[in-house]
């Protein structure tokens, strides 16, 4: 029985980008009970691990989901049926190969590893708790890269339902086993805070193992839809599984490039924060404390605005992929366009509103530490960032700009480790707080990589931003209209900020009321319809409102 339903760009970018909020969110709840059971401590721990994990996951995925569903869809629109199967089975073995030598990597060097994030760093976690959790979450390498290329191929049919639903179910799972280890471990047979922690991240194994068997099982239900019954593969493609192999890997090397850049500007701001605050004479729990909160924490919150983008991009690749292969440059301007518009009318008066409620929103998912939200206040806008990054970048791999991809990326890369330790410095002798340093280096270095990909798109292809521009300059009338509502609203309605409840209807009515005002100047000034349609608002207004409510005629 067939049960999936393809989705056009617009649907599949809501579907995904819904799904990855949700996922996100839960993402962002449950560090509220995890941070309270295993202390400072443990989080930082909990940071490690994840840091290097998710660069040996990229390298183990090799690139592969992103690559797989855009040569699925290049396969699909030739009509080369056979050739996309054998990329598929193809691309697992090359997954398999890649995710065990990763893990055996991790797993082996994990000592040095945890040497290379501490330093001479003495007084809070030891390399060897850091070795042991590394070695903890590195099974997890085994099986999550295997997953992602499943989902490519279904995203290369667009067929984006089932590898969201697959997501959510790897994100509870995953959830589950965090909270309920760590509890267990730590306040139940009182154990240390590092076998809580080594326990909490095995819940990527279990989650992935999970959301693997959903996978499988939509794949054989309809295999016939996807193309992946035997009896009816045509063996008639004169594709070779040589020519296969060379574009798998001339699709997946730019994308290693694009997946880890994000983790190893994670990696090298840890290291060198880490040494750099060391060497300013901060205390180690303070260390570890603003270094954890830089790359894990307050991302953990920003991340509810990055997931549009990343959303977007597994619609959007595929669409732009499409458009290319038909020479269809018109199509690649309003989808490039498009994406740019929605996730900047999105992610923009978010950023602008966590920053204003920064105090109050670190304080409910953590406890009110005033590095904490000075980090959130500024790092918050990096998210915008991430996003335009990320839609440049997968446009411009769909294009197959790969030459591009890499100049962006490592010039971005480049310069932000350049600029680490001398704006910390700078910043410190400026009786600036030294970790702003580090912030504004990332966020350099993102806006560098996503001016060069851009300029790159206007001068080789003429894609136009003129319109995009527009948007963005409509948005401040709307932006200026929340601020002073949200500052008045902080004057005025009184806050406990040690109560999570105090905090959670402060930020309620500041953000429901600085949103609703937001959102009604838009869609007065035209910026809503303009940018989603008239059509897509109305489909989205009806579904939240039970068909009660429909705006314009």
């Amino acid at each position: 029985m067939i049960n999936l339903k393809k989705n056009s760009f617009l649907e599949g970018s809501f579907i995904a980008t819904a799904s990855i909020i949700f996922v996100k969110l839960l993402g962002m709840l449950y560090v509220i009970p995890f941070y309270a059971i295993v202390g400072t401590k443990g989080a930082s721990l909990y940071a490690y691990a994840y840091t290097i994990y998710n660069i040996f996951l990229d390298v183990a995925s090799a690139g592969l989901p992103i690559a797989i569903s855009k040569l699925i869809n290049e396969y699909n629109t030739l009509d080369k049926k056979e050739a996309k199967v054998r990329a598929y089975k193809i691309g697992k073995k090359i997954v398999s190969i890649f995710s065990i030598v990763s893990f055996v990597i991790v797993f082996c060097f994990a000592e040095v590893i945890g040497k290379l994030i501490l330093g001479d760093l003495s007084g809070g976690n030891t390399i060897k708790d850091v070795a042991f959790v590394i070695r903890c979450i590195s099974l997890a390498i085994l099986v999550i890269p295997y997953l992602a290329v499943s989902k490519g191929y279904l995203q290369g049919h667009h067929y984006i339902k089932a590898p969201s639903v697959s997501q959510v179910l790897e994100q509870v799972v995953r959830i589950f086993i965090i909270i309920v280890g760590s509890y267990l471990t730590i306040k139940v047979f009182h154990l240390s805070a590092t076998l809580g922690v080594g326990i909490a991240v095995t819940g990527a194994l279990a989650g992935g193992i999970v959301a693997c068997l959903y996978i499988r099982k939509k794949l054989k239900e309809n295999k016939t839809e996807l193309g992946l019954d035997e009896a009816l593969i045509q063996k008639n493609d004169s594709v070779t599984n040589k020519e296969i192999v060379k574009k798998i890997f001339g699709y997946a090397i730019p994308f290693i490039i694009i997946d880890t850049a994000a983790s190893i500007y994670s990696f090298m701001d840890m290291v060198l924060i880490i040494r750099t605050l060391n060497y300013l004479s901060f205390s180690a729990h303070d260390v570890e404390f603003i270094a954890s909160s830089i790359i894990t924490y307050a991302p953990k919150i920003n991340m509810i605005i990055a997931a549009i983008a990343t959303g977007m991009s597994v619609s959007l690749i595929p669409t732009i992929v499409s458009a290319y292969v038909k020479k269809d440059w018109k199509d690649v301007n309003k989808k490039l366009n498009n994406a740019l518009q929605i996730i900047l009318v999105i992610s923009i008066p978010m950023a602008v509103g966590i920053s204003l409620l920064a105090g109050p929103i670190w304080s409910l998912f953590y406890k009110y530490n005033s590095y904490g939200v000075a980090i959130l206040t500024l790092s918050i806008f990096n998210a915008i960032l991430t996003n335009c990054y990320v839609i440049t970048s997968s446009t411009l791999q769909g294009l197959n700009k790969f030459k591009t991809v890499y100049l962006a990326t490592i010039l971005g890369f480049l310069t932000n480790g350049i600029l680490d330790v001398p704006l910390m410095l700078l910043f410190n002798y400026l009786k600036i707080p030294a970790y702003f340093g580090a912030i504004v280096a990332t966020m350099i270095g993102y806006s560098l990589s996503i001016f060069i990909g851009l300029f790159t798109l206007h001068r080789q292809n003429h894609i136009s931003y003129k319109e995009t521009f527009k948007v963005v300059l409509k948005l401040i009338v709307p932006l200026i209209a929340m601020i002073l509502v949200v500052t008045l609203l902080k004057m005025i309605i009184p806050f406990n900020i040690a109560s999570k409840i105090s905090c959670i209807i402060y930020i309620g009515i500041c953000a429901l009321l600085g949103a609703t005002v937001f959102i009604i100047i838009s869609y007065k000034m035209g910026i809503l319809t303009e940018v989603f349609g008239e059509k897509f608002i109305n489909k989205i207004i009806k579904k939240l409102t039970l068909g009660r409510v429909k705006l314009g005629n």
